[in-house]
């Protein structure tokens, strides 16, 4: 029998109501209040709350256009930014939307969520590998996929249509449906906006869809999906093969995206596996030769103690002895302590 889905039971008036736009401005607004267009609005916040609030009210709510701008991190990304009336809506729907679909989710499914992230992704992926391997006793097989253009490919009428699987308010949806669908990426009906609050949460809720078919479908027992990319752990390398087709088709029928094809690879755990800017072996990992590279350049443009500090943090994650090391030596006598950083990440 096939399982009914868990409906959502909160009203429109509870994404629309005063108490929720303002604690949505207050999230919102922290590390923003310097920005020109954050100022602008909070001169006549209450006003420009209100106004938000009459025109959701009333259904007269359209939303805005996009600034659209590149960043490069490493890769360029085209990034859409909404105004900021448009920006405290998404927060407002967010705050609500965010509790309910989060419980729906795998465990395994680590991107823009609470309490989840890439370092716990990388965990994960260490202890998956060492349990699918029956503790390195065994040979481990790793298929690793991504998504092809994800978000600029992403289809309106289906997105909308898995959110009314859980929502039956057609207010919602038709609010839903208006920030859906003020932003498509060179086709009519496709795409969301790196730049959203809400694209995050669309973007677990489309590929949740794939999730629930490689766990119930397929029946893999080890698999781990970050954003767009994924793997699944096996001992059985004709199997993980079978699956290639089978995801394919998935993905093509039922989400019209595609993998890219020169991002899908199948390879053993030994022979190290770059997942998420680790290379990942069987008892450590090391930083990729890439990430390594621009993490050096980045201190070498702001050699502060600070910032020196943040990214030891990270490197902390993996086998870095040398690198930090390396930067120690670079910026020894600088303007920050050296051996206090050295110290608190137990280096000497």
């Amino acid at each position: 029998m096939r399982k009914e889905k868990v409906k959502f039971k909160e009203s429109y008036d509870s994404i629309i109501s005063l108490d929720n736009l303002l604690e949505a401005w207050r999230e919102f607004i922290k590390g923003k209040r310097n920005r020109k267009d954050v100022q602008e609005f909070s001169l006549y916040l209450m006003d420009n709350i209100i106004s938000l609030h009459d025109d959701l009210l009333n259904y007269s709510y359209r939303h805005g256009g996009y600034q659209a701008f590149r960043v490069s991190d490493p890769k360029t990304r085209n990034i859409h930014k909404a105004g900021v009336r448009d920006r405290l809506l998404h927060r407002a729907i967010y705050r609500v939307l965010y509790p309910f679909f989060d419980k729906t989710f795998i465990a395994d499914s680590y991107a823009c969520r609470l309490e989840k992230g890439t370092h716990k992704s990388v965990n994960r992926f260490c202890e998956f590998a060492y349990r699918a391997s029956r503790n390195d006793t065994r040979t481990c097989w790793i298929l690793k996929g991504d998504i092809r253009k994800f978000f600029a490919t992403v289809d309106h009428n289906i997105l909308i249509n898995i959110l009314q699987e859980h929502i039956l308010d057609k207010e919602i949806i038709k609010l839903l449906t208006e920030v859906i669908e003020s932003f498509s990426s060179g086709q009519v009906g496709v795409g969301l906006p790196l730049g959203n609050l809400t694209s995050q949460l669309f973007a677990n809720i489309y590929l949740d869809k794939f999730d629930q078919f490689v766990k119930h479908r397929i029946k893999a027992k080890y698999y781990i999906r970050y954003a767009d990319d994924f793997v699944i752990f096996s001992q059985d390398k004709e199997w993980l093969e079978e699956q290639i087709v089978r995801i394919k088709e998935f993905l093509r029928c039922q989400l019209k995206l595609e993998l890219h094809p020169d991002k899908i690879f199948i390879k053993t755990v030994a022979s190290g596996v770059d997942f998420l800017g680790w290379v990942n072996l069987p008892d450590y990992k090391v930083i990729r030769t890439a990430t390594r590279r621009r993490l050096i350049k980045r201190i070498m443009a702001n050699p502060k103690r600070e910032t020196i500090a943040s990214y030891f943090g990270l490197l902390s994650h993996g086998n870095t002895y040398k690198i930090k090391r390396s930067i120690l030596g670079t910026y020894r006598g600088k303007n920050f302590n050296v051996w206090s950083c050295k110290i608190k990440h137990n280096i000497i």
